[in-house]
């Protein structure tokens, strides 16, 4: 039986195959998805070779689509952009133009006593 090593050093994230941090559970709870979803319509009566083809395509869009992620961003990208959904895409300021104005001038006013 072949042993396939999964971690490579103290610190380091999970790897397998290539497949680093979520990607491994991205992929591990698709094909989990998939497997209950050919189970779902065997059970429902489907036809097998209906069955086995939604169950071989679905799978295998699933691993291009995990391994080309994992390519494509890496092991935090996939985080990263997530998170740059809750980023402002501007800063608002309500104050009105008077307000800068007299600001600017008492800066002015304190730069020159200074």
């Amino acid at each position: 039986m072949k042993k396939f090593s999964i971690n490579k050093g103290i610190g380091a994230s999970v790897e397998f195959k290539g497949l680093k941090a979520q990607y491994l559970f991205y992929f591990a709870a698709g094909l989990l998805a998939d497997l209950i979803l050919v189970m779902v319509l065997y059970m429902a009566g489907v036809n097998n070779l209906v069955c086995l083809a939604l169950g071989l395509s679905t799978s295998g869009y699933l691993v291009y689509k995990v391994f080309s992620l994992n390519k494509k961003y890496g092991q935090y990208g996939l985080m990263k952009l997530q998170a740059r959904k809750y980023f402002p895409k501007y800063i608002i300021s309500r104050k009105d133009v008077k307000g800068y104005v007299s600001r600017n001038l008492k800066l002015r006013d304190y730069e020159k006593y200074s």
